[in-house]
């Protein structure tokens, strides 16, 4: 039987709630990592290296951090950002962000080929019409995610709130595909 090859967290989104006010102005005006033109769009960008994300902060309070690895480096990126805020003034002591993620995405690969054809029959609510997009679209039921299935055995799997969510998904995968026949061996 085919082995699961690897499972890779491509994008972690959050959303992020700090309740005070932000003068976006005054980051664009003191922060060089920061990108604000708010007549083409009422967010301001705020870029991190380390970790790798980008932030859209709203005048509101409210954050949408992307491009995170981890759940940890989304709760890493948004705590330099508001200790960063601090420091330059915009925000008040004591702030305690809210953080909720909203979706992980995440590839992967089953490590053998895949019947889509059988898939397409077999599996509950999938989408696979071949002419419009090469990929099978699974939605799972447990745990709630879709999953884009090649007939590379490689997948994409988004709509994930937890970590772990993803490997069980994937586990869930492997061994309903293996049972079904659906791998091709």
């Amino acid at each position: 039987m085919p082995k699961i090859q690897f499972i890779n967290i491509e994008n972690v989104v959050a959303s992020v709630r700090i309740n005070q006010r932000i003068d976006l102005t005054k980051i664009a005006q003191s922060n060089l990592r920061s990108e604000y033109d708010p007549e083409q769009f009422p967010g301001l960008v705020y870029r991190l290296e380390k970790p790798k994300t980008a932030t859209l902060i709203f005048s509101s309070g409210r954050m949408v951090c992307t491009g995170a690895k981890s759940v940890k480096e989304v709760h890493e990126a948004v705590r330099k950002i508001v200790d960063e805020l601090q420091k330059e003034g915009v925000l008040g002591d004591n702030i305690e962000p809210e953080i909720e993620i909203q979706n992980i995405v995440a590839s992967a690969s089953l490590g053998a080929e895949l019947n889509l054809e059988l898939a397409a029959y077999t599996l509950p609510d999938v989408i696979y019409e071949p002419e419009q997009f090469p990929g099978l679209i699974y939605r799972m039921r447990e745990p709630k995610v879709v999953i884009l299935l090649f007939t590379t055995g490689k997948l994409v799997i988004t709509g994930a709130k937890r970590e772990e969510y993803i490997r069980i998904a994937v586990e869930n995968l492997m061994k309903t595909v293996t049972e079904k026949g659906i791998i091709r061996t």
